[in-house]
């Protein structure tokens, strides 16, 4: 989906869930059930009659949008002041609580459902709220405060799930004020951290528009070197190149990316010669730190990309002026039309539609290979082709070979470089396929040690640490992937239904199902949702969800045709729910 095709909008969104949810269902799963229908039904009358649309559901969890700031604040406090009237009319084991958070902010569309910031701030002042209270972003705050008659506690910014958030609370009789110590921005911004980097693409001044690719490969290039340093992050490929042909600000590219500082930078070439110009620039301030020019041959280009990075990262942190000077260095091909046939293929492989250049980028990885047989990079991508059409429809009949090619292309690019870190993730993925387990978790570990900004690396480790069960582990992974890769975000999403499921969090998965359902509507989550839903107690639901699966999967007729479909992370997850509906 383009930037232009992306529909956005200001809302104003509810998040609630139940407090102790999981802990009541194991205490007496059919009185939680009946009084969470009996709460949601309160809750949908207050809706009903303030206007508010409920756009996602996951178990307890309850994600809806008003139009009205006002409207929404009002429908949370008369929602928490009915569910404390109903507590005190029924039993304990029938008694439940509510956390209610509120944000006005940017959302994203697809279909009936929204996602973004002004979601998940939304989410995040959930959790932070107390039990039987709401808490609120300062927009909403500035939006209602004078047009309410409610008292508020400013709490200041409070971190939350990583995510700095200027919360207030609503003063509800029976909820204890909270006294929290506050603390200054800057207190809470300097979190000790070394700060966060982002190259953003260098510009082409060249006449040749052709010369697109060097400008980019060389930015690249930049990007891999300061990340092979340890002592600070990097934004990933992915998201720095969101920016490119963007004309945005410095300080904006710096906010959106969440980096503290931004490198910049031209390329002009002619003939035989290149000009690099490089700067760093504060992203708070847009003051330029340092700043400098290259003039060089193409004989030495690799030395002035070398250099680049190491002065840049020399200059964030001093400290980094020890470090070996040759671990920074990565092994550029012996000959520049090798590097120049890699260039070209690499442009392509990064395009949104990739998969219709396959077969020229590998016939591009081929040529630079035949130059220099020890160019590992060019051995990568080309991995990184094979891996992809293993896994397309069209090519299912070639998997087997495909599978073969891509073990021995893997293996000679670890081979070449043991110490490149994309090497390293290919030949652990090897192992994957071959089942051997316990070589996929070693030599993603070592993938992830030699580069640990690289969101690639961080989000194959978590993958590799699911064959091990290591659920949770793999979970905070994957979050630092999106953390350093906010751009692609929902490719590292897309694997949260599994996870979740495998860690037997109902709840989360049945959440993340439903977003990747809207961003990609395939099948395979109804039968997902079916399972959930089981899980969670809703057996009409899922079995809404199964009849829906079924008439698109007809070729599956029965549990043992689904087992063969199954993910192996969470198939017992999955046949232990469809078991008791099917």
């Amino acid at each position: 989906m383009t930037d232009a095709s992306i529909e956005r909008k200001i809302a104003v969104i509810f998040v609630t869930d139940a407090v102790g949810f999981s802990k009541l269902m194991a205490q007496n799963e059919n009185a939680t059930m009946q009084s969470l229908n009996a709460c949601k039904d309160i809750l949908a009358r207050l809706f009903d009659e303030y206007g508010g649309r409920i756009f996602n559901t996951a178990g307890d969890s309850v994600l809806a949008e008003f139009q009205s700031a006002v409207s929404a604040l009002i429908c949370s406090t008369e929602f928490q002041k009915l569910i404390k009237q109903r507590n005190n009319t029924v039993t304990e084991e029938y008694q439940m609580m509510f956390r209610i958070g509120l944000n006005m902010g940017e959302v994203i569309v697809e279909g009936t459902n929204l996602y973004g910031d002004g979601v998940n701030v939304a989410a995040r002042l959930e959790s932070f709220c107390q039990p039987g209270g709401v808490s609120l972003s300062k927009s909403v705050h500035e939006f209602v405060s004078q047009k309410v008659d409610f008292n508020f506690a400013d709490l200041g910014n409070q971190k939350v799930k990583n995510t700095l958030v200027h919360a207030f609370d609503v003063n509800i009789d029976g909820i204890q004020r909270r006294e929290l110590n506050l603390k200054k921005d800057d207190e809470l911004q300097d979190t000790g951290k070394p700060p966060t980097i982002a190259v953003i693409p260098f510009k082409n001044m060249s006449n040749d528009e052709e010369q697109e690719y060097f400008a980019d490969g060389v930015s690249e290039d930049i990007i891999s070197n300061l990340s092979s340093w340890k002592s600070f992050p990097v934004i990933s490929r992915n998201s720095s190149f969101s920016f490119k042909s963007r004309d945005a600000k410095t300080s904006e590219i710096a906010k959106e990316l969440n980096a503290n500082y931004i490198v910049e930078g031209s390329i002009r070439k002619s003939g035989n010669k290149v000009r690099i110009t490089a700067s760093l620039v504060d992203g708070k301030d847009e003051q330029q730190v340092w700043s400098k020019r290259w003039d060089r041959s193409l004989d030495d280009i690799f030395e002035v990309q070398d250099e680049v990075s190491q002065e840049v990262a020399a200059l964030i942190l001093p400290a980094l002026k020890g470090r070996e000077h040759e671990r920074v260095k990565s092994k550029p091909p012996s000959s520049f039309s090798a590097w120049d046939n890699y260039l070209k293929g690499l442009a392509l492989f990064n395009e949104h539609n990739r998969d219709i250049h396959i077969d020229e980028i590998m016939e591009l990885c081929e040529k630079a290979i035949s130059i220099d047989g020890q160019f590992c990079d060019a051995f990568v991508l080309k991995s990184r082709c094979l891996y992809d059409r293993m896994f397309t429809n069209e090519y299912s009949n070639q998997r087997e070979s495909n599978e073969q090619k891509f073990h021995e292309v893997a293996f000679a690019a670890f081979n070449i470089d043991p110490n490149n870190p994309e090497a390293v993730s290919a030949y652990s993925r090897s192992f994957n396929l071959k089942k051997d387990y316990q070589q996929r978790i070693k030599y993603a570990e070592k993938a992830l040690d030699l580069n640990p900004s690289h969101a690639g690396s961080n989000f194959d480790f978590g993958l590799a640490l699911c064959n091990e069960k290591r659920f949770s582990e793999a979970e905070s992974y994957i979050e630092k992937a999106i953390e350093l890769d906010p751009i692609r975000s929902r490719v590292y999403e897309a694997f949260f239904p599994l996870l979740y499921m495998a860690m037997g969090n109902s709840k989360q998965a049945m959440f993340w199902s439903n977003i990747v359902y809207e961003r990609n509507s395939h099948s395979r989550h109804d039968g997902f949702r079916a399972a959930i839903s089981v899980h969670l107690g809703d057996l009409e639901g899922a079995k809404r969800f199964l009849d829906i699966y079924k008439k698109a999967r007809p070729e599956i007729q029965n549990l043992d045709d689904y087992q063969k479909v199954t993910p192996a992370i969470c198939e017992d997850y999955l046949l232990q729910g469809l078991e008791k509906i099917w």
